[in-house]
């Protein structure tokens, strides 16, 4: 009986957990108007939380993860440290894709009229409140704790 308790507890706080990555994803795209959605994956490439329409979200959690190995990669082989953020300028927008702790990432698809330098502020601070989340800590209430 408890066996079962136990489960069904973490189950819903895996619904709880979701239900907040959502909200956050929610109120990135509400922030930024040009965003097209976004996703929360892990670092391999499987989806935790999504807000993507016209986006297979599993796939573009697996195809983060190639990203992701690539950019760490990158990033290591150049002596320019762990794995912050990776940003590509297609012809019809952007795919942001942001460190989110040491397990997630968060990936952002924006249109190409988007404000970059916005789109980096916004999504830093919302990876930030989205590691926190995952890590169970209280997320930061100031920009300078950035």
């Amino acid at each position: 009986m408890r066996r079962a308790l136990k489960q069904r507890a973490g189950r819903r706080q895996l619904i709880a957990l979701e239900t907040e990555l959502l909200a956050e994803l929610r109120a990135i795209k509400h922030r930024m108007p040009h965003l097209a959605g976004g996703l929360v994956a892990s670092v391999d490439g499987l989806l935790v939380a999504h807000d993507t329409h016209g986006t297979e979200p599993s796939g573009l959690a697996a195809l983060t993860a190639a990203a992701l190995g690539l950019a760490q990669r990158l990033a290591d082989s150049t002596g320019q440290g762990e794995f912050r953020e990776s940003l590509v300028r297609g012809e019809h927008g952007y795919v942001a894709i942001y460190a989110a702790g040491g397990s997630c990432v968060l990936t952002l698809l924006a249109h190409p009229d988007a404000n970059v330098g916005r789109l980096h502020l916004e999504a830093r601070r919302s990876a930030q409140r989205i590691a926190a989340l995952l890590n169970d800590a209280p997320p930061p209430k100031d920009a300078r704790e950035l």
